[in-house]
């Protein structure tokens, strides 16, 4: 059952160098109790996206629908979007340290969310459910660290105290914007199953958006890939994985290491994204693009079924049928002496 819908949703800003069109036209889904990845690049549009639905992009300017729990939060107003924050719709940021409060005590933290919302609710008992919400997330003697301060908490342990904030009012929505950037693999992975675990405890919808395809590989059920401020691919984990469509999704698997033989060099995607102000035309990728042809430069491509899979959708010109697009990429290939 769909949780959130978001179609044609643009963001852009007024920069003194032009426009700077950050999101292009994004439309996806989110089931309830599912997770959605969204990867791509740095500068692909994935943050910007979700912050525009929180309302965090003052100044742009925003066109589209996103409908969740009867509210389009594009068109709602700022007390409606901030009845729905919080309470509704939970997020993680990036960087717990610059997202948490430096000079107040993370417990003080997450009482004033819990109250925030809900003034009946005293603040002793918002405290017992924020030291409750500690231990829940796996930060030990939580009754003694709920008084101290953010700068006392290791790195894994903030992101802890950030998803216990999150989930501070039971949300049915979780955006987690790179929430295992700069932790090391091990407190990666426990961050990672604290997720799950809340997810299968309470039900929560997780949008996860990383540049990390090891972590969307681990949690997502279904993957929407961005580039230059669209979605070129969207599909459940398994065909992202085992059959992509389009040539950036193959680069983005092909620069994984465990995807290439033993002793073989990593494989980056070559040159850089185009820029958001000045983009090229047709498709963005084409001049990054290993099996690049005429159409690329001419038109832009737009998702399509592919591989017959109604939930496989992909933005590029080559071939929708599996043998079809293996027969013309090997020809490319040949043609170009690439890869």
């Amino acid at each position: 059952m769909v949780l959130l819908h978001v179609t044609d949703l643009n963001v852009s800003f007024d920069t003194d160098d032009g426009v700077v069109k950050a999101v292009r036209g994004i439309s996806f889904d989110v089931d309830r109790g599912k997770t959605l990845g969204i990867v791509g690049e740095s500068g692909s549009g994935k943050s910007v996206s979700t912050q525009t639905l929180a309302g965090l992009t003052r100044g742009a300017r925003v066109s589209g629908s996103a409908q969740f729990d009867g509210l389009d939060l594009i068109k709602a107003s700022p007390s409606q979007r901030r009845s729905v924050l919080g309470r509704k719709i939970g997020m993680i940021f990036q960087d717990p340290l610059t997202s948490l409060h430096p000079a107040y005590r993370v417990g003080a933290q997450i009482v004033e969310t819990i109250r925030a919302h809900d003034r009946s609710i005293s603040k002793r008992a918002a405290r017992l459910r924020a030291i409750e919400l500690l231990g829940m997330v796996g930060i030990p003697f939580p009754s003694e660290r709920v008084d101290e301060f953010p700068h006392q908490f290791s790195g894994g342990m903030r992101q802890r105290v950030m998803i216990a904030m999150a989930m501070a009012l039971d949300p049915t929505l979780l955006i987690a914007d790179e929430p295992t950037t700069a932790l090391d693999v091990t407190v990666q992975a426990q961050v990672l199953e604290l997720m799950r675990k809340v997810q299968a405890e309470f039900g929560t919808a997780i949008i996860l958006i990383t540049h990390d395809l090891g972590v969307i590989a681990d949690v997502a059920d279904d993957v929407a890939v961005m580039y230059a401020g669209t979605i070129v691919e969207r599909a459940p984990r398994d065909e992202i994985f085992y059959q992509p469509h389009h040539p950036y999704t193959e680069g983005l698997l092909d620069s994984m290491p465990g995807r290439v033989e033993r002793g073989q060099p990593l494989r980056p995607v070559k040159g850089s994204p185009p820029s958001l102000i000045d983009l090229p035309p047709g498709c963005p990728f084409a001049p990054r693009c290993p099996y690049r042809f005429d159409r690329c430069d001419q038109e832009v491509p737009v998702l399509q079924t592919v591989f017959g899979d109604e939930q496989h959708q992909s933005a590029c010109f080559l071939p929708t049928e599996i043998e079809e697009r293996k027969a013309l990429r090997e020809q490319l290939v040949e043609k170009g002496g690439i890869r």
